[in-house]
């Protein structure tokens, strides 16, 4: 008789894993599944208010007047009459090219015209005599006018020599030291002068605010560029809170610009406490006709995508629904909504991470709510 052949260490062990799985899954019983409870969201109903419609926009700060002051008479600068920087008034002296080149050739003019006028009379006294011609006396008429043109040429130049500001405002830093040499061969830049009483804030209006303005402006019966010359404009800047400068519409384009699909407005303001200055950011606000009640909805609450500005909102049987709004002005408490929503409606304010269009919610009630209107 044959002896059975002996079972390696290795293949038993594997039999015996083999069995262990067997025996684990005839024990193993099916789990029951587990479906993931409904994601809170807060909800609160719109606020009534009253708002004032108004267009918000974006602006910059721009001078109502700049000049680049430049030498137009060349020489070496003798002085600068200014501090970098400071606000100056109107024909205050400004710059001093050395002007005694310009003082002699002045002297130098007046006595050839001096010396003209004496020769012109001469001949006027020949032409009686009949001692001389009758172009003669016109020969010496020209060159005496000449002299006199040269003697005004001569003053306008030794004018230049002073450069004083055209009007008032904030100069900048000067470009060239004295004691250079500047005017010579072109104009040399000298410094900048900015008028900041009044001054501009240039902004711009897309096309469907246009659109808006346009109804707006016919609703009250007023023509589309009316309000050009006193259509109020309000602004802040970004360490203001609100809109505490008040100005005027002054400019609006003819046509919407085919490159940004805007108009170009600018709104002119006194700025007498020169708060305001060229380059800076500001929040421009247009208001549109009386205040009237509209619904408002915290800011927070609206989303924004290719479709357009929404909200979420509660429909019966707790099911979270996309509603597309028309955004209105921004108002005490939150962003006006001119049409999309009503007074019963429950929207979201908080858990929006959480909700889907078409899922079900556990819903709270935001303790700052305001409660839904009586049937």
């Amino acid at each position: 008789m044959k002896p059975f052949p002996s079972v390696s260490s290795s293949a038993a062990s594997w039999l015996g894993a083999l069995l262990l799985m067997l025996v684990a899954m005839g024990c193993r019983r099916s789990a029951p599944s587990v479906s993931s409870p409904p994601s809170p969201v807060t909800v609160m109903h719109p606020i009534k208010e009253s708002v004032t419609e108004s267009l918000d926009l974006t602006g910059t700060v721009s001078a109502s007047k700049s000049v680049n002051l430049v030498a137009r008479v060349s020489g070496f600068l003798e002085s600068v009459n200014f501090a970098d920087g400071s606000y100056v008034e109107p024909d205050q002296l400004l710059f001093v090219i050395e002007p005694e080149p310009y003082k002699q050739q002045l002297a130098l003019n007046e006595a050839v015209l001096v010396q003209a006028q004496a020769e012109y009379e001469r001949q006027l006294d020949l032409i009686r005599q009949n001692a001389t011609s009758k172009s003669s006396v016109e020969k010496q008429l020209s060159a005496r006018d000449q002299a006199k043109a040269q003697v005004e040429m001569a003053k306008i130049n030794l004018g230049y020599t002073q450069v004083k500001a055209p009007f008032a405002g904030r100069i900048g830093a000067r470009q060239v030291d004295p004691g250079n040499l500047v005017g010579a061969g072109s104009a040399t830049l000298l410094a900048t002068l900015e008028q900041l009483r009044p001054i501009y804030v240039n902004f711009n209006l897309n096309e469907r605010d246009a659109l808006h303005l346009r109804d707006e402006m016919r609703r009250l019966g007023l023509g589309i560029k009316a309000g050009v010359g006193s259509a109020p404009v309000l602004v802040g800047l970004n360490n203001e809170v609100g809109y505490p400068h008040k100005g005027v519409l002054d400019f609006a384009d003819n046509d919407v610009s085919s490159s940004t699909g805007t108009i170009a407005l600018r709104a002119v303001f006194t700025n007498d406490d020169r708060v305001m200055f060229p380059g800076l950011f500001a929040r421009v606000r247009i208001p549109l006709g009386d205040p009237k009640p509209m619904l408002v909805v915290p800011q927070s609450s609206i989303g924004s995508d290719q479709q357009g500005d929404y909200v979420y909102v509660i429909e019966p049987g707790d099911v979270v629904a996309r509603r597309a709004v028309d955004k209105g002005p921004l108002a005490a408490n939150g962003r006006a909504i001119r049409s999309g929503l009503t007074e019963a409606d429950r929207v979201i304010v908080n858990g929006l991470l959480n909700a889907r269009p078409g899922e079900r919610v556990t819903v709270t009630e935001s303790p700052t709510a305001s409660p839904p209107p009586k049937p």
